[in-house]
């Protein structure tokens, strides 16, 4: 190669370095760059609009246990047969045997080790009625804090109203229905407020089933279905 062409071959590489020096520094100030503290991806969320939580009326229990769905109950039931037996004389498993479950005491099974949360609990409220059923399986850990059962709960009224009347055809038939009082329930629904001190639902009649207030249950916060432990 002739001392003509290497020169010529130089000044065209360091002309192409000279360029690509050049065009960095004209793009470097043509964009401004910021360093970001830590090094990620931005995502975007879209933020649901908020709506006001529409609360939910207590079943008035002698107008919709008579008009329950058993059969839909049963197959609620189903998915609390991995912790629980309903047939009399039933084994204990994860959870206590439910037969004869409403109108039995709290953690009041034999043989059954229940959590000092369900024992108190069961010193506070003599019996398992329709309504504390109702709102245990509802959320068991925020109704009863402390208490073995994990199930994160049943949220759809339908499932929870199914899954009593069900229950209470496994040995709890003798346990009184209320007179129907659907006016009780009707309130809520239409803005009443209900009277201080007084418990929600249907007020109590002649023969029908005596009930503690929810607030006699722990206040304390805490999916297979399970019924109360």
């Amino acid at each position: 190669m002739s001392d003509l062409t290497f020169n010529k071959v130089a000044g065209a590489v360091l002309a192409v370095g000279l360029a690509i020096v050049g065009l960095r520094e004209v793009s470097g100030g043509l964009f401004d760059q910021q360093k970001v503290e830590k090094p990620g991806y931005m995502v975007e969320v879209v933020e649901e609009a908020s709506t006001g939580a529409v609360a939910e009326v207590p079943p008035d229990w002698g107008t919709v246990l008579p008009t329950a769905d058993v059969k839909a109950g049963e197959a609620v039931f189903a998915k609390c047969k991995a912790c629980h037996t309903d047939s009399s004389g039933g084994p204990n498993g994860i959870g206590p045997n439910l037969w004869g479950l409403l109108g039995r005491k709290p953690g009041g099974h034999a043989g059954f080790a229940y959590s000092p949360a369900m024992t108190e609990f069961g010193g506070k409220q003599p019996v398992w009625d329709y309504e504390h059923v109702y709102e245990f399986v509802k959320a068991p850990q925020k109704y009863i804090g402390g208490t073995k059962m994990t199930f994160v709960g049943l949220k759809k009224q339908d499932e929870r109203i199914n899954l009593i009347a069900y229950l209470r055809t496994q040995g709890s038939t003798g346990f009184a229905i209320p007179a129907p009082n659907p006016a009780a329930a009707a309130a809520p629904a239409e803005g009443a407020a209900p009277a201080e001190g007084a418990a929600p639902g249907a007020a109590p009649t002649a023969g029908a089933p005596t009930t503690v207030p929810a607030a006699a249950a722990p206040a304390t916060p805490g999916g297979t279905a399970a019924a109360p432990h």
